[in-house]
């Protein structure tokens, strides 16, 4: 059965994706705004320069036709930068998106980096949509931005609902890392000794697997409990060599008292069950007037 976790991971993800979807329909739709906004001025010139257009046409005229471009000092150049703007932070969501490069997030742009949650990024995303929104725009670049627009705001509530944990929850490297830790590992070489070991053929195959296993184990520096074994301190064991290591050291090693279990009983005297008679006892009594 699905768990909780796995349904947050699939639906993060399927909220990145949409992201990356929106990021570049806006960039397609920048690049296109940009296009149409040099013909318009283009045209617009040429027509100033014809004469087809007075000057009191181009005091009325707040915009130039059929561009997002202003009528006024500079505004072509505005204009142009402002697209390249929104490309360029385009751009870094997308990278941010997609987790490269991780580390250069982490240092220069740390609210789009792996230490921070989706709120930042929903935050830049909303700028964007509702900056290009503000214009009069064709209808490709109106639904991209309204698009983006609103995964931004699906994003700021992430980030207030997941906060920093939002990133590595829909990570794909950390949900194979969690399913690494929750698994558990064999191979079939294991697996098939364990069959050897149940079915308890023969005790020779015991032996040879368990010191096999025994060398793996020693060879890998873990012991069977799963502890790291250190060279240097080698064990001594219970015999004689252990002993002497103890008195080295200033313990006493004591050998327990024998005694018998609780519920065992006293033992009793046997009778002899010799087949040899036993020597007659004397009858005779010493006389009293014996010397």
């Amino acid at each position: 059965m699905v768990g909780a976790r796995a349904y947050i991971f699939f639906g993060l993800n399927v909220v990145r994706f949409l992201s990356i979807v929106s990021l570049i329909l806006v960039f397609a739709s920048s690049i296109f705004v940009i296009v149409t906004d040099v013909e318009a001025v283009n045209a617009f010139e040429s027509a100033k320069q014809s004469g087809n257009v007075t000057a009191q046409d181009l005091a009325d005229c707040e915009y130039i036709e059929n561009s997002t471009v202003p009528n006024q000092i500079g505004g072509v150049f505005w204009a142009v930068i402002n697209r390249l703007l929104i490309i360029f932070q385009v751009i870094m969501l997308f990278l941010s998106e997609i987790g490269w490069p991780s580390p250069f997030f982490d240092r220069f742009f740390p609210v789009l980096g792996s230490g921070f949650g989706l709120g930042a990024l929903g935050i830049f995303q909303g700028l964007i949509g509702a900056a290009v929104l503000s214009q009069h725009v064709d209808d490709f670049t109106l639904v991209s931005a309204f698009f983006l627009f609103v995964l931004g705001c699906i994003n700021m509530f992430l980030g207030l609902l997941f906060r920093e944990s939002a990133k590595s929850r829909r990570s794909i490297t950390s949900w194979r890392e969690d399913a690494k830790g929750v698994l558990p590992t064999t191979n079939l070489r294991t697996a098939a000794n364990l069959d050897l070991n149940r079915s308890g053929s023969s005790s020779s195959g015991q032996s040879s697997h368990s010191s096999t296993m025994y060398e793996e184990k020693t060879a890998g520096g873990v012991t069977e409990f799963g502890a790291t074994r250190n060279p240097s301190r080698a064990g001594y064991g219970f015999g004689r060599q252990g002993e002497k290591a103890a008195g080295l050291r200033g313990f006493l090693i004591s050998k327990p008292l024998e005694t018998l279990p609780r519920y065992a009983a006293r033992p009793t005297s046997v009778p002899s069950q010799s087949s040899r008679a036993a020597s007659p006892q004397p009858r005779f009594a010493s006389s009293g007037t014996a010397i």
